[in-house]
């Protein structure tokens, strides 16, 4: 009895110190998965399991195994690959504390005067945290318990938390007072010209570079995906007309993630439940087993059908620099969704579809405003250009999207076209970049022109657009 009671009590023992071995193991890997997560990789709790699973039978002892591992199972296309490569590299190098020569010479050499070691003697039992041990790691030259005791320090101000650069300062200090900085500044102090103080002061200095350079490193691992988010969000909530040239490659990736999300979202057949509406038909079918008895209710669906649109957008000159980025849009746009005819004008119409769907995206909006972009603005004459040629496009399930400022440089701006076109059309959208409170002034007919459109709404910002595509999509357009 008392045999089996110490053998359950030793199993017991090594099941907790292997759960402890666990939890030390899956520390790191957790903080090392928010950084790829910031990096940019797309990790699922089933990949992080797997990713932990992995690690525990691989070990972290040989670092080329332990990057094959983890990226087998973390990364999955090449651009993940990469950002992968990357951020295991950053974040298990700790290149500032790496002892170069000079300085494991000076640690080697460094004597007291009375000949003994010159760490000896100095903070007994303390630890590398307490009174005196951080002077004996930096007299001592152990960079190696430096480095432990800073990632330690780290850990306990919370670095991982930092989100702007002008932190940077404030958790060198958190780490600093954590490893016992303020007893290494107390001694220098107390004892300004004593050999040792020299030294001391050296290794403090370095101290604090090393620190902040870790400091810096974790900004770099886990900062980077926020602040991604933040810029993200502002430049979406930015007028596309006054993005700076510098974000305009931001601004694309932005514009096609969007219109490639909004295109697989509702780019097929779907089903909407119609409340309150039963189908006694199918709810009796149903039933059967039953005797008829309504056991299991079947209500009523009705289908939405893939939206069909046309899009019409001014790419004249006094709108070029929105119109490239909706022309980005429906080129992503084109690329999902099937049934989608576009059109460009700034005087005369052109049908850029063929252009969008053959071309690569470089090459297709240079294209599109040289076949139609930079002119003077003539709504009348586009849309008495469509009347004549692509009328046909438009029945009962067609939704026309019109992208312009509604400026036609007071030329005959045809507003009764666009009443036979709303007649034949399901609706007729217009979006247009300049604010409701400018709308017919000057050469704009944008008021006689609203009369005629289901939804006439300002759009200028790449969220506006998405909120507005997204509401017609939902609908069925």
């Amino acid at each position: 009895m008392a045999e089996g009671t110490a053998q359950a009590m030793v199993q017991g023992a090594a099941q907790g110190a292997a759960q402890a071995d666990d939890r030390v193991m899956e520390t790191p890997l957790l903080d090392f998965f928010r950084a790829a997560r910031s990096a940019g990789l797309r990790i699922s709790p089933a990949e992080t399991i797997d990713a932990v699973q992995a690690v525990q039978f691989v070990g972290f002892a040989d670092r080329a195994r332990l990057r094959d591992t983890l990226g087998l199972v973390l990364a999955k296309t090449a651009e993940e690959k990469r950002a992968f490569a990357a951020c295991f590299d950053l974040f298990f190098t700790r290149a500032g504390f790496r002892e170069d020569a000079a300085a494991a010479a000076e640690a080697n050499g460094a004597a007291s005067p009375e000949g003994q070691p010159s760490g000896e003697g100095e903070g007994q039992g303390q630890g590398n945290g307490g009174e005196g041990g951080l002077a004996r790691m930096i007299l001592a030259g152990d960079q190696a318990a430096l480095a432990a005791a800073a990632e330690q320090a780290a850990t306990e101000a919370g670095v991982s938390n930092i989100t702007i650069f002008t932190q940077v300062n404030l958790y060198t200090r958190r780490i600093l007072e954590r490893m016992g900085l303020g007893a290494v500044e107390r001694e220098i102090a107390a004892n300004p010209e004593a050999p040792r103080t020299a030294r001391l002061r050296v290794g403090r200095d370095r101290l604090r570079e090393q620190v902040k350079d870790l400091v810096q490193q974790n900004l770099l691992l886990y900062a980077q995906g926020r602040n991604e988010e933040f810029r993200e969000r502002v430049l979406s909530r930015t007028r596309m007309a006054a993005i700076d040239r510098r974000d305009h490659d931001r601004m694309r990736l932005l514009v096609r993630a969007m219109a490639r999300r909004l295109a697989t979202q509702y780019g097929r057949k779907r089903k909407r439940d119609r409340r309150g509406v039963l189908d006694v038909r199918k709810t009796l079918r149903r039933n059967m087993g039953w005797e008829g008895v309504p056991f299991l209710t079947v209500w009523k669906q009705e289908t939405i059908d893939k939206p069909k649109l046309v899009v019409l957008c001014d790419v004249s000159g006094s709108v070029a620099a929105l119109a490239q980025f909706l022309l980005l849009f429906l080129y992503s746009l084109q690329e999902a969704l099937a049934g989608l005819h576009a059109f460009a004008f700034s005087g005369a119409l052109a049908d850029v579809s063929d252009l969008l769907e053959d071309l690569p995206i470089d090459r297709a909006i240079p294209a599109v405003m040289d076949r139609a972009g930079f002119g003077s603005s003539n709504y009348g004459r586009a849309l008495a250009d469509f009347e004549a040629g692509f009328m046909g496009l438009l029945d009962s399930q067609t939704t026309v999207i019109i992208l312009g400022d509604g400026r036609g440089n007071r030329t005959d701006p045809r507003v009764d076209i666009l009443a036979r076109m709303a007649n034949r059309a399901k609706q007729i959208v217009w979006l247009n970049p300049e604010v409701r409170t400018v709308w017919g002034s000057g050469d704009s007919d944008m008021l006689r022109y609203a009369h005629h459109c289901r939804v006439a709404a300002v759009c200028n910002t790449l969220d506006q657009l998405d909120r507005v595509i997204s509401d017609l999509l939902r609908d069925g357009a």
